[in-house]
């Protein structure tokens, strides 16, 4: 296993909860990733809805408002990992996952993944939150892996992140009885000014702790922002709630051993609402509708 942090980098990360990878990816394997999300773009713009299988029962491909056959918007592909061995290679075996195990290790397992994707234009954004509030484990160590797969840039909707709320409280994602999968507006306007863009060329990685609050504008430039997120976890973090992004593959060793030992952490939240739609945009929708 390769050590691509430095001992400066792993201080970073745990001050700032998170921390950006170069060459997380080959050549050969940005190029695999990037064939098959193109040939499923294509597959798009046949259908004029979400579509696919998956173990959750809901659909796999989810298409942004804009979508239309000659202008196909695939915004999300849930667990790619299951219907693509170039997907599935990398989720397994990759430089930023040998930094996970740096971080977390050095037992880690895979938890889930997905693709989401934003097209010149594309008026997708996503709303502040905290992973974790999606998915309570025993204890919080649990990195989402962000591959890069085009360019990132300030124009086309980056990552924004706000240093440092991994080290601070779990803020409500529930409003008045709804799960909106975000943070309130008075949350929002408290941290935002704060957070910071995470750009870089593709092939790179962000790593990101599961209690990071985070989120990430509409792509306003001529160029796609695509992203490959495989979350990974310590192997003696147990999920408490069912998986939102459910996998044949889902606890599967990467990196060590099974030690089959649970370690715990102490932590009060309410528990996440199981998604229906097609993906959690569906979820955040209901933060536009409250407010």
């Amino acid at each position: 296993m390769s050590t691509p942090l430095s001992a400066e980098q792993i201080e970073f990360y745990w001050a700032n909860g998170y921390v950006f990878v170069e060459d997380a990816l080959s050549a050969k394997q940005l190029e695999a990733l990037v064939a098959d999300f193109d040939a499923w773009s294509e597959e798009s713009s046949t259908h004029s809805a979400a579509y696919g299988d998956t173990l959750a029962d809901r659909p796999r491909f989810d298409l942004a408002p804009e979508h239309s056959a000659a202008d196909p918007r695939l915004r999300r592909v849930a667990s790619p990992v299951e219907v693509s061995d170039a997907y599935r290679d990398v989720m397994r075996d990759n430089r930023a996952l040998d930094a996970v195990a740096q971080l977390i290790g050095p037992n880690v397992e895979f938890n889930n993944s997905k693709i989401n994707a934003k097209q010149p234009g594309a008026s997708t954004e996503v709303k502040y939150h905290q992973d974790f509030m999606f998915q309570p484990h025993s204890n919080e160590d649990l990195i989402a892996c962000l591959f890069f797969l085009d360019e990132v840039t300030l124009e086309n909707g980056p990552l924004n992140v706000v240093p440092g709320t991994h080290r601070g409280e779990l803020f409500d994602h529930w409003h008045d009885g709804v799960y909106t999968g975000a943070v309130s507006p008075e949350v929002q306007a408290t941290h935002v000014p704060d957070a910071v863009p995470v750009f870089g060329p593709a092939g790179s990685a962000c790593l990101m702790h599961t209690r990071l609050l985070h989120g990430s504008a509409p792509n306003t430039s001529d160029h796609p922002r695509t992203l490959f997120i495989a979350e990974y976890r310590a192997e003696d973090a147990k999920p408490l709630q069912v998986n939102h992004l459910p996998s044949v593959f889902e606890g599967e060793v990467v990196r060590g051993v099974r030690t089959n030992r649970v370690r715990c952490s102490s932590y009060e939240m309410e528990f996440p609402e199981v998604p229906t739609g097609a993906s959690f945009f569906s979820q955040q929708a209901k933060a536009d509708a409250a407010q």
